[in-house]
C-alpha cells in the first residue's frame, strides 16, 4: 500500500456519500477516502462476514481490459503465470514482476473470451501498473482502463444465497469463475472470488449504478457494510498478502511463498518456461525451494521465505516487529500481525531466514524490548471456504 500524497485531495469512490450516511469512519487509503469501519466496529464486522454476508467497497482498485488476438500471449510476457491456457469464463491470480523478479503488483485476471482479458489491480499501484502494461505490451493489444466502473465485494457463507435471490443462476458459478449478470435489473460482471477466505463474489458495475446496487444488497437481511479494518483481519487469517506490506518490489514470488501461483508450464522444463521479467532469478529460486523440500535448500539462492507465525503468549505482534532466534540472532521481520478475531490468538506473517522457515520452528519477536515466543505455522490461520462445486 503506497502512502497517500498529503498535498493532493483524497479521491472518493462512487459510494462515498453512502459510507458517510452509514456512519463510517473514513481514512486515507491508496489516495482515496475509504471506510475503515462502521458503528458496529471491526470485531462485529469481521464476525458478521464469517457468519453471514458482508459488503465491501473496493472501488479504489483498478479495472482494465486487454483486448486483441495477441492479448493473452502479450500479458504472459509480464508474469510468471499461465495466461494462454486459461479457459474462457475462468479467473486466475497473477504477479507483475520487475527485471529483478520483484513484485510490482499482484492482480486477478479473467478470460472473457473473444480475445479479451478483464484485469483487476491494486488501488495504490493502478497508475503505475497501467503505465507499465501500456509501455510493455501496448503495441500488441488494446489496453483499456475502466475508470467509469466501481467494484464491490459480497463475502461470507450466505453471500451466494443472497445474491441468487437478486440474480437467479449466479449460484452456478464456482470459485474463480464468473460472467455477465443482472442483479435486480442492474447490469454487472461478477466473479466468484474475494480476499477474505470466505465464499463470495466481486462485482464490477458502472459507477453510475454502484450506489443503487449497494443499497439493494444492503437491504437484504443477511448483509451489513464492512470496512477496511475487517477486510485486513479477514485476509490475514486467510494467509493472503497485502501489497506494500507482505509483498513489494523487493520480494520475489518464491520468497513470498507464492510458488503455487507459478504453473508448471512456466517452470524450467515447461512448455513455455521463462520469458518473463526476472525469470533467471525466479526459476533458480524455484529450484532451490524444491531442493529445500528435500532438506538441501540453497540458502545463497533463496535466503528468506514468507511464513505464518502464531504467538505462544497472548501478546499481539504488529507489522515491523523484529524477529530473532533464541540465540539473539536477527532473522527477519513481521509484515502483518494482529490478534485474529476468529483464530482467537495473535497471528502474523513475516519474512524469516530460510533456515527458520519450517513449520514448528520456534523463534521470538521483540515487542517493546521484550521477547515473545512464536512458532512457524502453515497457512491459512483459519480454513478457507471457497466454493468449488
Amino acid at each position: 500500500m503506497a502512502a497517500s500524497d498529503d498535498s493532493l485531495p483524497l479521491q472518493k469512490t462512487p459510494l462515498h456519500a453512502l459510507h458517510v450516511e452509514l456512519g463510517a469512519r473514513m481514512v486515507p487509503f491508496a489516495s482515496y477516502s475509504m471506510p475503515v469501519q462502521y458503528p458496529a466496529g471491526l470485531m462485529a464486522e469481521h464476525r458478521h462476514t464469517r457468519t453471514a454476508a458482508g459488503l465491501f467497497d473496493i472501488s479504489h482498485m483498478g479495472q482494465l481490459r486487454l483486448v486483441g488476438p495477441d492479448a493473452a500471449a502479450a500479458f504472459e510476457t509480464l508474469m510468471p503465470v499461465d495466461v494462454l491456457d486459461l479457459a474462457p469464463g475462468k479467473q486466475r491470480y497473477g504477479l507483475l514482476l520487475n527485471e529483478a523478479g520483484g513484485i510490482l503488483d499482484d492482480l486477478m485476471f479473467f478470460n472473457e473470451g473473444g480475445d479479451s482479458l478483464f484485469v483487476i489491480v491494486n488501488g495504490a499501484c493502478k497508475v503505475a501498473d497501467l503505465a507499465h502494461i501500456q509501455a510493455r505490451i501496448g503495441t500488441r493489444c488494446d489496453v483499456q482502463p475502466m475508470p467509469d466502473h466501481a467494484l464491490l465485494a459480497l463475502q461470507g457463507p450466505q453471500a451466494a444465497a443472497t445474491l441468487a435471490r437478486l440474480s437467479p443462476g449466479v449460484e452456478r458459478f464456482v470459485f474463480m469463475t464468473g460472467g455477465a449478470v443482472q442483479i435486480g435489473g442492474i447490469p454487472a460482471f461478477v466473479t466468484r472470488s474475494g480476499y477474505t477466505g470466505e465464499d463470495g463474489f466481486e462485482i464490477s458495475v458502472k459507477a453510475t449504478d454502484a450506489e443503487a446496487l449497494a443499497r439493494l444488497l444492503l437491504a437484504q437481511p443477511e448483509v451489513q457494510p464492512i470496512g477496511l479494518g475487517a477486510r485486513n483481519s479477514l485476509r490475514l487469517e486467510a494467509g493472503l498478502c497485502l501489497y506494500g506490506h507482505d509483498i513489494d518490489e523487493t520480494t520475489t514470488p518464491v520468497e513470498a511463498s507464492l510458488n503455487w501461483a507459478i504453473q508448471k508450464v512456466r517452470h524450467t522444463g515447461g512448455a513455455r518456461a521463462g520469458g518473463f521479467p526476472g525469470a533467471d532469478k525466479v526459476l533458480a529460486q524455484l529450484a532451490a525451494a524444491a531442493s529445500g523440500a528435500a532438506g538441501i535448500a540453497d540458502h545463497d539462492t533463496l535466503k528468506r521465505r514468507r511464513v505464518g507465525l502464531v504467538a505462544l503468549e497472548r501478546i499481539p505482534v504488529r507489522d515491523g516487529t523484529p524477529l530473532e532466534s533464541f540465540e539473539g540472532v536477527a532473522i527477519g521481520q513481521v509484515t502483518s500481525g494482529l490478534l485474529g478475531p476468529t483464530a482467537d490468538r495473535p497471528i502474523a506473517m513475516a519474512y524469516v531466514a530460510t533456515a527458520y522457515a519450517e513449520p514448528g520452528t520456534r523463534i521470538q519477536a521483540i515487542v517493546r524490548g521484550k521477547p515473545v515466543p512464536m512458532e512457524v505455522t502453515t497457512l491459512p490461520f483459519v480454513p478457507t471456504r471457497y466454493y468449488r462445486g
